[in-house]
């Protein structure tokens, strides 16, 4: 089947002096349905939320398996998604960083033994978005609401940074002028040659030096020819024209946490609807004084089992559930313009935490998975007993190969997680 010229997204309906932006249709999609789904395989997404502190154990993780579960207070917010969701007990990455932790979610791999491994550190997000090139205009995403996000990993051990509601607005719809567009090219050439003159001149200083540095200076180079594939993605897309949206441009510090976060995910949801991008991470976070709670939501993490102190946490993190089960409204009331169906038909959203409590504890790291063509509904508990532990990498790999990779390992994994199949 041919590839058909799409409709520009920026189509308006003019008459009597009027214009109306058109929204999403299928005929501004670059392929047909039937392309997409009998040449390409169906266009998957992947979405990560995470917090700081982990979920407070007793109200997070079910006492029962299977799918006669009941729902903890802190998952009942999610409680009409329950046929589409999975949870999980006792799957983590065998670490002890406490804080330090919350780094290696999406990796199971400290930053210091990553030469230990064929793809290093790399996330499963960046592997991902190594995979998929510059099939979208942004490879991935990473934002944070009221917290940190510091998820993405490069597989040259850079940890990328995250963006607020305000620069991902921005970075979704406002297009450069003729003039900035200009100027971003003669960047990308000027880079280009700096890159070129870096190569040469390394390639010369190689042959002098011994193994050892020979080593060092192959990572460095291996950084720079990332940079090279970077810029020449980036350019691909320069002049290409933003999607439009009739969304407000959100206001910096927005001092209500509802209205921020609220915002903030309409905007990820926009994003995967418009196609700008099929890989995002958040972070999920607060400041003092939201939800009328006075402490610091660190406080509140180390709340030594204080009944006042348990009840704030407990309350921040249904917040965060509640914003996550309103988000996956979002998808599956959105056409999916693509596939068919809906966005949560095709996009796998893991809730999951590198340091599963505010003790510092890294061991049984909350988690679940909803959407994205797994068969879902089930509490799965892998076994406790050290020896017997099950890699969180394992659930990473499931993810990536329903991504489309063909790959049979990624980090620390042992096997696709069990159980958890496609449909």
């Amino acid at each position: 089947m041919s590839r058909r010229r799409p409709l520009n997204r920026r189509t308006f309906l003019q008459g009597a002096g009027v214009s109306l932006a058109l929204p999403m249709l299928e005929a501004m999609c670059p392929y047909s349905n039937a392309f997409a789904s009998g040449l390409a395989g169906p266009a998957k997404r992947m979405v990560i939320f995470t917090n700081a502190f982990g979920m407070y154990p007793p109200d997070f993780f079910p006492q029962e398996t299977g799918s006669g579960y009941k729902m903890p207070q802190l998952l009942k917010p999610l409680e009409r998604h329950r046929k589409q969701m999975t949870v999980f007990s006792n799957l983590d990455h065998g670490l002890n960083l406490g804080h330090s932790g919350s780094t290696t979610l999406l990796n199971g791999i400290e930053r210091q033994n990553a030469s230990h491994f064929p793809n290093g550190n790399i996330s499963a997000d960046q592997m991902a978005a190594e995979w998929l090139k510059a099939t979208t205009r942004f490879p991935s995403l990473q934002t944070n609401v009221r917290g940190k996000n510091n998820l993405s990993w490069t597989r040259h051990g850079v940890n990328l940074n995250a963006i607020d509601a305000k620069h991902l607005y921005d970075k979704l719809f406002l297009d450069l002028s003729q003039k900035g567009k200009r100027e971003q090219a003669q960047r990308y050439r000027e880079e280009a040659s700096i890159l070129d003159v870096i190569l040469d001149q390394a390639m010369s200083v190689h042959r002098k030096l011994g193994k050892n540095d020979q080593k060092k200076l192959e990572e460095y180079l291996t950084s720079v020819r990332g940079l090279e594939k970077q810029f020449s993605q980036e350019k691909q897309w320069l002049d290409e024209e933003k999607p439009k949206t009739t969304l407000g441009v959100p206001p910096t510090n927005m001092v209500n946490a509802t209205d921020e976060y609220e915002i903030h995910l309409d905007l990820l949801a926009l994003a995967l609807q418009t196609d700008s991008t099929r890989i995002i991470t958040t972070g999920l976070g607060m400041v003092n004084n939201d939800h009328g709670l006075p402490l610091s939501y660190h406080a509140y993490s180390h709340h030594g089992e204080r009944r006042e102190l348990v009840a704030g946490l407990v309350a921040i993190e249904k917040f965060q559930m509640e914003q996550i089960a309103r988000f996956l409204d979002k998808l599956k009331s959105t056409d999916d313009m693509i596939n068919g169906g809906n966005l949560l038909d095709h996009t796998m959203v893991l809730f999951g935490c590198g340091m599963s409590t505010g003790h510092h504890s890294n061991k049984n790291l909350p988690m679940f998975l909803v959407g994205g063509g797994f068969k879902h509904g089930t509490h799965q508990s892998s076994p406790a007993e050290k020896s017997q532990r099950v890699p969180a990498c394992n659930l990473l790999l499931s993810m990536l190969q329903n991504f489309g990779l063909q790959v049979d390992q990624f980090g620390t994994s042992t096997a696709t997680l069990t159980g958890l199949e496609t449909i």
